[in-house]
């Protein structure tokens, strides 16, 4: 199998065990489908394509970590950039402490995004919809 087939695999694996939500801001976000995605939404195309759901390797492949399923979150593009835009890139954990800090003061997600995502009846994590 190839590398990209198998990390596909992996990254769908991730977006199902974590109810299409992202490891580090817990958003909704899509595979395969933006223009669904962003008419349920309610966004553009352009600010739906923020939260398509990208493979992120929680040890990076530089640093050895592997494609296995116990190293790959599902992401949303969004925070998986900006994680990489820092220097170093904090640890998973340290980045998602990060994030919970800034979601929890308004601060992350573009104000007007946030209103239009809180407000669909997407299920949470651990709730029956």
């Amino acid at each position: 199998m190839c590398k990209a087939s198998k990390l596909s695999k992996l990254r769908h694996h991730a977006f199902l065990n974590q109810n299409g939500r992202c490891y580090y801001c817990g958003y909704p976000m899509w595979e395969g489908n933006p223009e669904a995605f962003a008419r349920l939404a309610g966004l553009s195309l352009e600010q739906a394509k923020r939260f398509q759901c990208t493979a992120e390797h929680l040890q990076a492949r530089q640093d050895g970590g592997r494609d296995v399923e116990e190293n790959i979150v599902a992401a949303c593009v969004c925070c998986n950039q900006r994680r990489h835009y820092l220097r170093p890139a904090p640890d998973p954990a340290r980045y998602r402490s990060i994030v919970q800090k800034h979601l929890a003061i308004g601060s992350w997600h573009r104000k007007v995004m946030r209103k239009l995502l809180d407000a669909i009846a997407f299920p949470q994590p651990g709730t029956s919809s």
